[in-house]
Formats: C-alpha cells, sequence, structure tokens
C-alpha cells in the first residue's frame, strides 16, 4: 500500500494566517491518522512578496502548535531541497520541455498591452483573460523574438474546448469548461516559475499523494491537471478546503480582527485551544464533543467529514475554549504561562510566592492570557474604585454601611489577619448584627474587589494582608458614607 504524503506549502510572505493553519493542521491529522508523512515545502518563487525572516517565524509558530512535520527546510528528507528557490533550473527545464511538447508556449506581450488588453474587456464586460496572440505566432517569429532577446513567458496552452473534471474528496466532481480558463504563466520573464508549475513539478517529485488546501486554489485545478497529462504523472488525490468567514460571512480578514497566529499568541491563547478551535472550522466528528487532544483529532480526523460550506470564525468560542483550557493547566505551567503577562501590564512578580498567590486567585474568571491584567488588577493597586453600578447600589443598603462599620471596628482590633480569623470575625459580624448570607459577605466583597463578583474572599484576604484590607474598607467607609475619623 503507497505510504500516505502530504504537503504544508506556504510562502515566506509574513505571519500565519489561521488559515494556513487550518491547512497546515488537516495535513498534519491527515499524515498522522494514516501512518504517513507530512512535508514542509517553502514555496518562495514569488522574490516580490518574500519577507526575510518569515521562514524562521513559520517554523517557530508550527513549533507551538505542536504540528510537527517530517521532511521540511530545516531537517532535511530524501526529496530536497525543500525551498522552491533552490530548485529553479528544475522548472525551467520541464517549462522547456511543455514547450517542445506543444504543451506551452513564448509569450512576448509587454506588461503594457496586458493591462490594455485587461481593461478592453472589463469595459466589455468580459472576464480577463489572455487574448491568444503569441499563441498564433510562427515558429519563425518565435526563433527571431528569442534571437533578438526579447523580454517573454512561457505559457501553458490550454484547449480551447472541452472540459475538465476532476474528483474532489470533499466536493465530489468538479467540472470546468476549458474555453474559461486563461493560458496561465509558468515561468516569469526574471526565470522563476509562478506557483502553478513549481506546484506540480514538486508534489511529483516529492511523491504526494493528497492535495489538501485551500478552495482558492480550486480554479487552478484545471491548469495543473494539463501539466500532469502532458508528462504523464498521476495526479494526486485532492481536497479542497472550504473559506473561513468573519461572523458576518465575508471572507475572514484583518480588517474585523486578527489573522494572525501570532497576534493570537500574544494575546495569551494556548496552542492547544487554538489547535481545537481550528480542527472544528470545517470538520466535525459527528458527535457533540468539543474539547479534543491532539491525539483524539489525529485518531478521529477524516476529508470525509469535513464540510464545503465556509466556517464561520467565532471569536467567542474561541474565547469559551481557551478559558476551558487555562483551566485544566497544571498549577506550575499556569504560573509560568501568566506571569509574564503581569510582568508586560507593569506589575511587580518579583515575589514570586505572592504572584502564585494572585494568579491562583483569578484564573477562573479570565478567557486568556492578556485578561489577567485587569483580573489581577485589585492586588497591585493601593485604592479600591467601586464603579460598578451593581455594586455601588449594593453599598447604599443599611445593612452594608452596618457590616463594614464593624468590619472596620474588628479589624482595629487585629494584629493579624490570615483566613481562619477573618472567616471568625465574620462569624462574629453575623451574630452580632443578625446580617446573614450576601447581605453579609457582599459589602465586604466589595470594599476589597470594587466588584461584586471576583476572586474568592479567603485568597483576597491572604494576599492583602491586615493592613491593606484595612485601608480599603476605610476608603470605602470615607468616599461611600463620608465618615471621618474611622
Amino acid at each position: 500500500m503507497t505510504t500516505v504524503r502530504v504537503r504544508f506549502a506556504p510562502s515566506p510572505t509574513g505571519y500565519l494566517h489561521v488559515g494556513g493553519l487550518r491547512t497546515a493542521l488537516y495535513n498534519f491529522l491527515f499524515a498522522r491518522h494514516h501512518q504517513g508523512v507530512l512535508v514542509l515545502r517553502i514555496e518562495d518563487t514569488d522574490r516580490s512578496r518574500y519577507v526575510p525572516g518569515a521562514v524562521e517565524n513559520l517554523i517557530k509558530t508550527l513549533k507551538w502548535t505542536g504540528i510537527t512535520y517530517d521532511e521540511g527546510p530545516d531537517i532535511g528528507g530524501p526529496f530536497g531541497p525543500y525551498v522552491q528557490s533552490q530548485r529553479i533550473e528544475l522548472y525551467r527545464e520541464h517549462a522547456r520541455k511543455l514547450v517542445e511538447m506543444g504543451r506551452a508556449y513564448y509569450c512576448f506581450c509587454t506588461p503594457e498591452r496586458l493591462e490594455k488588453m485587461r481593461q478592453e474587456q472589463i469595459a466589455r464586460k468580459q472576464p480577463p483573460k489572455y487574448d491568444g496572440t503569441c499563441r498564433r505566432l510562427s515558429p519563425e517569429d518565435v526563433a527571431q523574438k528569442l534571437k533578438e532577446g526579447i523580454p517573454h513567458v512561457i505559457r501553458l496552452k490550454m484547449p480551447l474546448e472541452g472540459e475538465t473534471s476532476f474528483e474532489d474528496i470533499i466536493r465530489g466532481t468538479v467540472t470546468f469548461q476549458n474555453a474559461l480558463i486563461d493560458d496561465q504563466v509558468l515561468l516569469k520573464s526574471d526565470g522563476y516559475p509562478t506557483y502553478h508549475l513549481a506546484n506540480v513539478v514538486d508534489d511529483h517529485y516529492m511523491k504526494i499523494t493528497h492535495v489538501i488546501r485551500g478552495e482558492e486554489w480550486l480554479p487552478s485545478v484545471p491548469k495543473h491537471l494539463q501539466i500532469y497529462d502532458a508528462f504523464g504523472w498521476e495526479v494526486p488525490k485532492m481536497a479542497h478546503l472550504p473559506l473561513l468567514l468573519n461572523p458576518d460571512r465575508s471572507k475572514l480578514s484583518k480588517r474585523q480582527g486578527d489573522v494572525a497566529v501570532e497576534d493570537y499568541m500574544a494575546k495569551g491563547y494556548l496552542p492547544e485551544a487554538l489547535v481545537n478551535f481550528v480542527a472544528l472550522l470545517g470538520w466535525n466528528p459527528g458527535t457533540e464533543q468539543e474539547i479534543f487532544s491532539m491525539d483524539e483529532l489525529i485518531a478521529q480526523f477524516s476529508l470525509e467529514r469535513v464540510n464545503k460550506a465556509g466556517a464561520v470564525f467565532d471569536i467567542q468560542k474561541l474565547n469559551w475554549m481557551n478559558g476551558v483550557y487555562i483551566r485544566k493547566l497544571p498549577e506550575d505551567r499556569l504560573v509560568e504561562f501568566l506571569t509574564p503577562f503581569l510582568e508586560r501590564g507593569g506589575y511587580d512578580v518579583s515575589d514570586k510566592a505572592r504572584t502564585r498567590k494572585i494568579i491562583l486567585a483569578v484564573y477562573k474568571s479570565i478567557d486568556k492570557g492578556e485578561d489577567i491584567v485587569e483580573a489581577a488588577r485589585i492586588f497591585f493597586q493601593e485604592t479600591v474604585e467601586i464603579e460598578e453600578p451593581e455594586a455601588r447600589e449594593f453599598l447604599q443598603k443599611e445593612t452594608s454601611h452596618t457590616v463594614l462599620k464593624v468590619f472596620y471596628e474588628k479589624l482595629n482590633q487585629l494584629d493579624k489577619l490570615d483566613v481562619d480569623t477573618f472567616k471568625q470575625v465574620m462569624k462574629e459580624i453575623q451574630n452580632e448584627t443578625g446580617i446573614k448570607k450576601q447581605d453579609l459577605w457582599m459589602p465586604v466583597r466589595i470594599a476589597l474587589t470594587g466588584v461584586t463578583h471576583g476572586p474568592e474572599l479567603p485568597f483576597v484576604i491572604d494576599i492583602f494582608g491586615l493592613e491593606k484590607v484595612k485601608s480599603f474598607v476605610r476608603q470605602v467607609l470615607e468616599k461611600v458614607y463620608q465618615e471621618s475619623g474611622v
């Protein structure tokens, strides 16, 4: 049985898009499910879009997600090199062969002529498409122009009639009318191949069995099939993934939110959560399960369960999922993960024991790493601000005033305050005033945290200590009840 071989073949044009992450992930899951091979190939032949450092950043991002590959530019393999700019002569040789076979031709049209032609076609409401001028040149004309050194490209010679069909694993039979397909440039005037030629040549020589990529490449398939046919090569099975969409069903773009994996890393999304979320953008297991480990994804993944329809990128669901993963982290990793966000927020994290306590006090209320800056603010402030309307309203109750006044008086009688002492003090207040439950505990919570819902009070007491607790209660008595000399 043939070993499954798939490839993730990004262009080094900057960051890794979440759509690219999904393509990489689906290739990875498919390869691992079938005990196959995943190849990382860098498609860098468009030199105008090349960004220095992008390859290194891409590799670092893939490692962060846990997507491992078996062959690639940094680890080698039997079918390298795995960077297209290092394989240029191979593409040029195959472009020349296509010309010799009559399946491609030299085109000498200038960029100015092509732009004029394009504008005229648009004006006539025709789809822009090369008009075949150089396709009709005689061999003598071609030879003369080559001899004169006129700049040229090599174009694919598409059939002018008939249909091209293929079977897509996700979409079934897909058919194109040949007359509507452009004579694609295969080799540019700078001697570099376009995606279409390099992609097919590399997939053949790297023995790729399945091509899994975004649906934006669907219109390219008939062009690629012509190249496979010309050389008599076996065509890989193909699967074209659905688009990623914004909530308004427009194509996912930076205009409506983050699209770079690095943005999600910086905001404090865990790799396990992002991978789990992205796996479900187009694929479903056929069950109600939503939280998956990588091993579970590998075991259950199949291309047959990938949808044709576009998948909506729901940031609220990602936030929920990331929160689930944060709350599942072992304590040491939780502290290691969240401490840098506190530091980035300008907080002093030099006291590691105290920092750990603060993280454990608030982590259950956050959905991503950067949320901890606001959630932990109270522990780094020396003043309490009560801005929440519900909290301000609760403090207007007479019972709230009573609780805080008695609480403050009892604090002044203590030498230290720990969790056990706090519980004892609150029990005494209940017995002395008859105030119970929410009316007893809520005023203290608001006085110490400024909000009605927040960290558990024992955590707050332990981290604050006696003097800060006294200070905050005194501030509330003075600000809310205008008491002096407390």
